[in-house]
């Protein structure tokens, strides 16, 4: 069983930059595909982008492709998502999550093992 614990969030003004940072329990975390996604009050949870086990490949939803960058240190067991150039529109609540299809899949139902998020939000 995976245990993953979300950090970094915070307040941030826009055009700022934050890291966010995953850390996983379990010996198995380098075979899975790993993801970020976010939710904004009153919105559907989205995806915002993946990376496969030994992060060789990314993928990013549109919104955010040349801002946000995903990365993995599997020696530390963590994921990260550096955001840059960051709008009012990226405030949500960020999870991460393990792939239990394709890190291609932006279906939430393919995801498991979510953790508890954390906020991030843009000021204008």
């Amino acid at each position: 069983q995976v245990q993953l614990v979300e950090s970094g969030g915070g307040l941030v003004q826009a055009g700022g930059s934050l890291r966010l940072s995953c850390a996983a329990s379990g010996r198995t975390f380098s075979s899975y595909d790993m993801g970020w996604f976010r939710q904004a009050p009153g919105k559907e949870r989205e995806f915002v982008a993946s990376i496969n086990w030994n992060g060789g490949s990314t993928y990013y939803a549109d919104s955010v492709k040349g801002r946000f960058t995903i990365s993995r240190d599997n020696a530390e067991n963590t994921v990260y998502l550096q955001m840059n150039s960051l709008k009012p529109e990226d405030t949500a609540v960020y999870y991460c999550a393990v792939s239990y299809s394709s890190m291609y899949s932006i279906r939430r139902s393919e995801w498991r093992h979510w953790g508890q998020g954390t906020q991030v939000t843009v000021s204008s």
